[in-house]
């Protein structure tokens, strides 16, 4: 280890990210699908933003509020993976510490603003299916762009403090972050002064987002498969069904990667390292690859405009 790791420093100019701990020698076999999954939300969330921006008909709360997921989905993935891939492929670890800062930032602001935006998904499908007549009287434009921009300020103000409370911290250890990126905790370890607020807090956000839009979101799916079960006939009951599969889909696959990953990180002390890193690796790449892929399949209106465009470039 070079002495420039290990002298005492309090701001440190770079921070050396390892990559995964332990598997180093298989950095390149782990990085094909690291690069798959990201090239496959890149072109998914660009086709789903593409055809809602093409059709006219569907310019409603559903489709705006699936273009904020994919938009985030794609600032989500391309905050972390490009620096990961250079780790992997030509071992450049250094990353300056306002990068460090500004990458911890976006990965935590665009994960709260995710949960956010499967709430906001949620309360939408509640009111057009428990309350069809109402729905464009409900959710007008002006409603989903204050819903919009309070999800969006929430995760901002929310994850604000992360980023100065580990700029404030003195560092007298190391530079060296065992990951791929900088996670919060992965940074504050490195702290040598008393790390307790940062970590609270961390919890406080943890729990805080996932309790309330865990709970908002259990709520309405209740209401919405009551709903669902009150129907005369099975044909309506399925098709009904079908339109909320994929939501639940989106949204499990979301929420128990992000709560495992959080709580492997603070609890599981006998969980091996590079276990912690490739968990918090699936919890920010494989959402943003399968909410495309799971609304492009299971959504009829995306998929009946999205086969033309291969057909016309088939023909």
């Amino acid at each position: 280890m070079s002495d420039s790791n290990t002298t005492d420093f309090t701001n440190p100019s770079t921070f050396i990210l390892l990559g995964i701990p332990g598997l180093e020698v298989a950095h390149v076999w782990i990085s094909i699908p690291f690069c798959t999954m990201y090239i496959i939300a890149i072109l998914g969330n660009f086709t789903i933003l593409f055809i809602v921006k093409r059709e006219i008909s569907l310019h409603g709360p559903m489709y705006y509020f699936l273009c904020m997921l994919a938009f985030t989905d794609l600032v989500l993935s391309t905050s972390i993976v490009p620096k990961t891939l250079s780790i992997f492929w030509f071992n450049s670890r250094e990353i300056d510490f306002s990068a460090c800062l500004t990458q911890l930032y976006f990965i935590h602001c665009f994960s709260v603003i995710e949960s956010g935006i499967f709430v906001a998904m949620g309360f939408d499908r509640y009111v057009a299916i428990c309350h069809p007549l109402r729905h464009s009287t409900i959710l007008t434009n002006r409603v989903v762009a204050k819903i919009s921009l309070a999800v969006g300020l929430r995760g901002g103000m929310l994850v604000m403090p992360h980023p100065f409370l580990v700029r404030w911290r003195p560092y007298c250890r190391t530079n060296i972050i065992p990951h791929t990126l900088c996670e919060h905790m992965a940074v504050v370890k490195l702290a040598c002064a008393d790390t307790r607020v940062s970590s609270y807090y961390g919890l406080f956000v943890v729990f805080c987002v996932l309790g309330v839009d865990v709970f908002f979101i259990t709520v309405s799916y209740i209401q919405i498969l009551r709903a669902i079960f009150s129907l005369p006939t099975k044909d309506a009951r399925l098709k009904t069904f079908g339109t909320c599969a994929s939501h639940l889909c989106a949204i499990l696959a979301f929420y128990v990667s992000t709560i495992f990953s959080s709580l492997t990180y603070r609890f599981g002390q006998n969980v091996a390292l590079h276990f912690h890193v490739l968990i918090a690796n699936v919890y920010l790449l494989v959402p943003p690859m399968l909410n495309p892929i799971i609304y492009g399949v299971r959504t009829k209106q995306i998929r009946d405009r999205l086969l033309p465009l291969f057909t016309h470039k088939g023909t």
